[in-house]
């Protein structure tokens, strides 16, 4: 009889992907469909929720055949985090756009409620940032009607597709701002604070459920279980097998994520859950960067070639003084500063496409340390960063990421690793494995180490940090400030006659 298989379902911000494993955790097929997002507004940035579930669809039925399907023991399911969707509890029917964790149209409510920023950081272990759930949440209420509503992150609104009751993941909800984190639980003060009626919102339940079975996902049977759920850069962590001490690992997508499992504390990250398999919330520092593979689309969609072609041409090359500060729709950790702008700094008439491409990887490679540094004060020494994502096929940027580090950079083998994270816990749910088996799976990577020295990391981090000063307008203001009271200071100490003949 043919052995049983999981089918890991990801969806993510520019596409779905879908992987099939069997019971030894090897990859049987692969497949995936693309999602598209519009930008209505400048900081808007929306997705059709039907077009997503239909990504769903397409990639699943292109990488499970009726045969396979048969032989299918559980679903796994990672998802975008943050992104928000309301729809009418009784017909499914989406009531508005899907809210992406890139929008940044709550920006001025943020400002609104500055007064209570310390507040809704110490309950929900989050910043207030237009990233998070919270402000979203409201918009759309208000927009839409809160009458008979269901309101939910991407998981939830998968979930609601196969019917059964309205509900949430753990780590899913506590990316939300509105669960408590301490507690595990949507914090009353929270929802008053951020206008949300707790009737709209779902059950919470742990990372293995449970969940509604599978419907109307050709070509599996209705029926089929789905038996674990994470966030992508949960599932990500959890396929580095990252409950063991010291693993912090970076997943390099349209955004970033990296991520440690503990409790410790940092002004510049965020204190969340990472998974609850049945026997409590597992807390996890993280830092989260707005524009990292998005950087690479942005240049590639500006200059009109290829993104390969840049990443490419960025392999021979380096920035020639250029520097880039991609702070679209402002800067993440450990900054969090809605109000950064973006700042390109160094560049001349000879400043060439490769050269922008080279500054655009560096780009990506600072914003990482910055947040890495931040986890290493509040979860330990981090001697090996674990890599995954689609940008890390650029050799160029995991050398730059271990030389700008000093530590070693270990890539990981397979690119869909927030897939395999789903299928690793899902197989865990399912008794196809133990946490411990999954701890021995070979796991293949390529480890990057760091070749450059302190003075070299000192100077290019020096002007990283300028470039960034002038990003944030705050720092801006302030440099200016010091600038001009410096220029005051030093008229005065002038003599009276050279000042006049100034």
């Amino acid at each position: 009889m043919a052995s049983p298989l999981i089918l890991a379902i990801d969806q993510g911000t520019s596409s779905t992907k879908a992987l099939l494993v069997d019971g030894e955790g090897r990859v049987v097929s692969r497949a995936s469909a693309p999602l598209a997002e519009t930008q209505p507004r400048p900081g808007w940035v929306e997705q059709d929720p039907e077009e997503l579930w239909q990504s769903v669809r397409r990639a699943v039925a292109a990488c499970v055949t009726p045969d396979q399907a048969r032989r299918v023991a559980g679903v796994g399911i990672s998802n975008q985090r943050e992104s928000l969707v309301l729809w009418e509890r009784r017909t499914g029917k989406p009531l508005g756009p899907l809210l992406s964790w890139q929008d940044q149209r709550t920006v001025g409510r943020c400002r609104e409620l500055a007064a209570e920023a310390e507040l809704v950081r110490s309950v929900s272990g989050m910043p207030l940032d237009p990233m998070f759930s919270a402000l979203k949440a409201r918009w759309l209420l208000d927009t839409y009607g809160r009458s008979e509503v269901c309101l939910g992150t991407v998981d939830s609104w998968l979930l609601s597709r196969f019917g059964g009751e309205h509900v949430i993941e753990a780590g899913n909800a506590s990316r939300t701002q509105l669960l408590g984190v301490e507690t595990a639980r949507w914090d009353p003060g929270l929802l008053e604070l951020f206008g949300v009626p707790d009737e709209v919102l779902p059950r919470v339940v742990s990372s293995f459920g449970p969940f509604p079975a599978v419907r109307d996902l050709a070509p599996l049977p209705d029926g089929v279980p789905v038996l674990a759920v994470l966030g992508d850069s949960h599932a990500a962590m959890f396929a580095h097998a990252g409950w063991r001490p010291g693993v912090v690992k970076a997943t390099y997508g349209t955004g970033s994520s990296v991520m440690a499992v503990g409790g410790g504390r940092s002004a510049g990250l965020c204190r969340s859950i990472a998974w609850d398999l049945g026997d409590g919330p597992v807390p996890a520092v993280e830092g989260n960067i707005r524009a990292t593979g998005r950087t690479i689309t942005w240049l590639s969609e500006l200059l009109g070639v290829p993104a390969e072609t840049l990443l490419a041409e960025a392999e021979g090359t380096d920035a020639g003084g250029v520097t880039f500060v991609p702070a679209f729709g402002g800067l993440g950790a450990p900054w969090w500063e809605p109000d950064a702008t973006p700042v390109i700094t160094g560049f001349s008439l000879g400043t060439r496409r490769a050269q922008l491409a080279a500054a655009a990887l560096e780009a990506v490679a600072f914003q990482v340390e910055d947040v890495v540094t931040a986890v290493e004060e509040a979860a330990g020494q981090v001697r090996v960063l674990m890599a995954d994502g689609g940008l890390t096929r650029s050799a160029r940027l995991m050398r730059l990421q271990a030389d700008l580090s000093g530590r070693t950079v270990a890539r990981s083998g397979e690119h869909d690793l927030s897939a395999l994270g789903a299928a690793d816990a899902a197989g865990l749910a399912a008794g196809f494995w133990t946490t411990e088996e999954l701890e021995r799976r070979p796991r293949p990577v390529e480890e990057f180490r760091p070749a450059a020295d302190d003075s070299y990391r000192r100077a290019r981090h020096a002007t990283w940090r300028a470039a960034v000063r002038r990003a944030r307008p705050c720092e801006e203001s302030q440099a200016a400030r010091e600038e001009s009271h410096a220029a005051r200071e030093e008229s005065r100490a002038r003599p009276d006659e050279e000042r006049s003949s100034t």
